[in-house]
């Protein structure tokens, strides 16, 4: 018996990893470095793009659920996670290389995974196979699945921050802290006054951007909205968003700046910082011009450049199944952000259901799904139930789970209460497919 997996990302190799956990062979086909997307760089597996982030880490938000579940039903991408971390006050966020070096060598370690180096072109006819490809899926194999589908794909456009060297930030005009407090000095702080803010405004709104091609619709994704068109949204707007300063009092004044960049650590040693909610399409010079505005980033230099790419994803209440499987290819299971589901943690956990869904599958094990109001089921039943009119890629939230018995509650109250019952109900699916890898293992098949 044996799964193919095409995609080596965070839900190819998750898919890989559950799947081989439960006595399956798993030939993971990996494209890099073959052939790279526009914004990949490193031959390593599960490599992070657009920020090194995996969002809060706190059962306020749904996101830091659906962490606390997959850590407990031994998810490959949270070890690597956990292992690699670096500070960023309340989120989860990583040393990139090293995050994607460590689930590379857990990978090639496994004896039940073989990584195969070469681009699928092709939807394969026959076999279990999880499509892995991610949003940034090559034409060939787009043009497969868009046959498949019978449909055009919906997308999006997702936009990549810059990167910045730590020791050419101006220590003296910007500051260390975390919001309010929270998580030490995690983050650096570059204050704006209103003059300054006005000033960067005006030079976003006249910047050059990178035009998309004729043939392609810019459609941006609300999570990942270039500063720029945030920008045009109004003059307020950044204030109010990424640039907020509330809670980041400026030490010399004791009262927070008028606006302010933050700037989270990017790689565990500390000598990379990503600017925090700064996705851009700007074209490179203005970038450097714009961004160099910026008190405290007048000398910055910049590792990485901002950069846009296009995000495609399927209809998934159209075209899947509540177990990931294409209603008109059912040996084909969908995982990660090509699903529709929008972040590295969703994506993650894609990858696990569709690994455990499909490894089961062929052992001739029934699964049923892990229960709605748990994270895993919640993100599920997005996918499958959502309506197919206006679908659109979504994060984890509360609004996906059902409301809790008993009345009316204050905001935070509720979330906390919906994390408890989940975590409270996950072992009820887990446990029995746990005791099975168990007797696997006890059978020498594991």
């Amino acid at each position: 018996m044996n799964i193919t997996i095409i995609g080596a990302g965070l839900a190819g190799c998750e898919a890989a990893w559950q799947a081989a956990s439960e006595g399956i062979h798993v030939q993971l086909v990996e494209m890099k470095p073959v052939n790279f997307s526009p914004a990949h760089q490193s031959a390593d597996l599960a490599e992070l793009v657009c920020s090194n982030s995996l969002r809060g880490s706190g059962m306020n938000n749904a996101v830091g659920c659906l962490k606390e579940e997959l850590r407990r039903c031994g998810s490959l991408i949270l070890e690597a996670a956990d292992a690699t971390r670096v500070p960023a006050g309340g989120a989860l966020a990583v040393d990139r290389d090293c995050f994607s070096r460590y689930v590379t060598e857990k990978i090639n370690s496994n004896p039940f995974i073989e990584l195969t180096r070469t681009e699928v072109t092709e939807l394969p006819a026959t076999g279990t196979t999880i499509l892995a490809s991610g949003p940034l899926t090559s034409e060939k194999l787009s043009a497969a699945l868009a046959h498949l589908t019978s449909s055009e794909h919906l997308y999006f456009y997702d936009a990549i921050a810059p990167i910045l060297e730590a020791d050419s930030i101006d220590t003296a005009i910007a500051w260390r802290a975390s919001r309010y407090g929270r998580g030490g000095d995690d983050y650096i702080n570059c204050p704006m006054s209103k003059e300054d803010y006005d000033a960067f405004v005006a030079a976003l709104l006249e910047a050059d951007k990178v035009p998309g091609r004729d043939f392609e619709r810019l459609t941006h994704f609300e999570g990942c909205m270039p500063i720029e068109e945030m920008a045009a949204r109004g003059h307020q707007t950044l204030a109010f968003g990424p640039m907020k300063p509330v809670g980041l009092p400026d030490p010399r004044t004791g009262r927070p700046p008028y606006a302010v960049v933050q700037l989270r650590q990017d790689n565990r040693h500390a000598t990379l910082y990503n600017m925090v909610g700064f996705q851009t399409r700007l074209t490179y010079p203005e970038q450097k011009r714009i961004f160099s505005m910026i008190p405290g980033l007048k000398e910055a230099r910049f590792a990485r450049l901002g950069s846009m790419h296009r995000n495609t994803f399927i209809n998934a209440p159209a075209c899947l199944n509540h177990t990931l499987q294409f209603h008109r290819a059912p040996h084909i299971y969908a995982a990660g952000q090509i699903t529709g589901v929008e972040g590295y943690v969703e994506s993650a956990a894609c990858g696990f259901l569709a690994g455990i869904f499909a490894a089961r599958h062929l052992r001739g094990k029934t699964t049923p799904l892990p229960p709605a109001e748990t994270a895993l089921g919640a993100l599920l039943n997005h996918l499958a139930g959502a309506e197919s009119d206006n679908f659109q890629p979504m994060n984890i939230n509360y609004g996906l789970f059902p409301p809790l018995d008993g009345g009316r509650r204050k905001r935070t109250e509720r979330r906390l209460a919906m994390a408890e019952r989940a975590l409270a109900l996950l072992p009820l699916w887990w446990h029995p497919v746990q005791a099975d890898r168990a007797a696997l293992v006890d059978k020498g098949h594991g």
